[in-house]
């Protein structure tokens, strides 16, 4: 590891602001990770890890603490115990879409409609990215990771990782802490064999997104080439000479709310089923055990709603500033709250709480934060 002098985290994040730290080291390899983590923690000083900065709104005030740069890199093909399929063992500090794009050209698929998605793969996990129907979740196999408590290093299945919608046991989600604290160090995915040959989409969502019908065929080449341009056009991929890229992707998460209550917002709020768990545990004990056992009761799915649906019919249109602010709504994607130029985090935290009172006094929901804030309060 190296300690290296400290730079403002405006330089470092896709938000441009932020900071300096009082400490900033830089790890290059895993055991540098390792040896970093554990020597920040023995010191018990603030701290926080930094891939591409992606995912972060940093305050304006200097952090008194340490921040450890991961840049770490490398992918490792291993075999997989399904036919048809090749894992993928991928260093914590290597970039999302350096990643996808390897897969796409060994042919490989299960990523390729997260195409573009800025950051490192460390943090792919913790708030399961997805787009177009896919999420990183469909396709983790593992991680290794280094606890906090403890200072181990472990091999922990995805299964263990409490993986929901932009969400996970290592997510640090505003207002509360994770259920975990730890860092990836690195991550392995399963994907399927498919080659460069054309075939059919199984995901709607995708096929919507893309134009295509049931039974189009394309590459997974296609779908990669396709998904940048529309992601392009949203200002989502990261771009310096476009100010609508200046920004941490998409600042509120779409909500997943109660059937009852997504009944209450209008017919046209467009919204998506999500996935009940189909085989609860059911827990009979066993004095109170009479040979039957109880139908499994009936509960309504829940429904995830458009937050850019919310905000834009909340009278928050795309490009909307306030008075003298630098900050504004993308002028492509009202998801996007973005840097206009030398605006503060104090100038966007202002427009974001604005956002979020516009949308709880039309329709009663209050939208969160996708990113993790630091040293910044809404």
């Amino acid at each position: 590891m190296t300690e290296v002098a400290p730079v403002p985290l405006s330089r470092l994040t896709t938000l441009r602001t932020g900071g300096a730290p009082a400490r900033m080291i830089e790890a290059a390899s895993a055991d540098e990770l390792v040896a970093a983590l554990r020597d920040v923690w023995a010191d018990g000083e603030p701290w926080f890890v930094l891939g591409g900065g992606s995912n972060l709104f940093v305050g304006d005030e200097p952090f008194d603490g340490t921040v450890v740069r991961i840049l770490t890199r490398g992918i490792e093909r291993l075999p997989s115990p399904r036919p048809g399929f090749t894992r993928l063992r991928v260093q914590a500090g290597h970039g999302w879409d350096d990643l996808v794009a390897y897969a796409v050209s060994e042919g490989l698929a299960g990523i390729e409609a997260m195409s573009g998605i800025p950051g490192t793969v460390g943090a792919a996990p913790v708030q399961n990215v997805g787009a177009y129907g896919q999420e990183i979740v469909q396709t983790l196999v593992e991680i290794d990771l280094i606890d906090e408590s403890t200072g181990e290093v472990s091999t922990v299945a995805a299964a263990d990782l409490g993986l929901g919608f932009r969400t996970s046991a290592l997510k640090h989600h505003y207002g509360s802490v994770p259920a975990r604290r730890a860092v990836i160090l690195s991550v392995t995915l399963e994907l399927a064999e498919v080659g460069h040959d054309q075939r059919r989409i199984g995901g709607e969502q995708l096929r919507n997104a893309l134009g295509l019908g049931v039974d189009d065929t394309v590459s997974v080449a296609w779908v990669r080439e396709h998904v940048l341009e529309t992601r392009a056009r949203k200002g989502m991929v990261l771009d310096d000479d476009d100010r609508d890229t200046w920004s941490a992707g998409s600042f509120f998460q779409n909500a997943v709310v109660s059937a009852a209550f997504a009944r209450t917002l209008p017919a046209a709020c467009p919204r998506w089923p999500v996935a009940p768990d189909l085989d609860p545990v059911l827990v009979i004990p066993l004095a109170a055990y009479d040979g039957n056992v109880p139908p499994p009761a009936s509960v309504e799915s829940d429904v995830k709603v458009s937050a850019a649906w919310l905000i834009e019919h909340a009278g928050v249109r795309k490009g909307f500033k306030l008075p003298r602010s630098r900050a504004a709504l993308s002028s492509k994607h009202a998801l996007a709250l973005t840097n206009r130029g030398g605006a503060t985090a104090a100038e966007l935290a202002e427009l974001a709480r604005y956002i979020q009172g516009r949308v709880q006094a039309e329709f009663g929901l209050v939208l969160q934060p996708e990113p993790v804030l630091v040293n910044v309060e809404l």
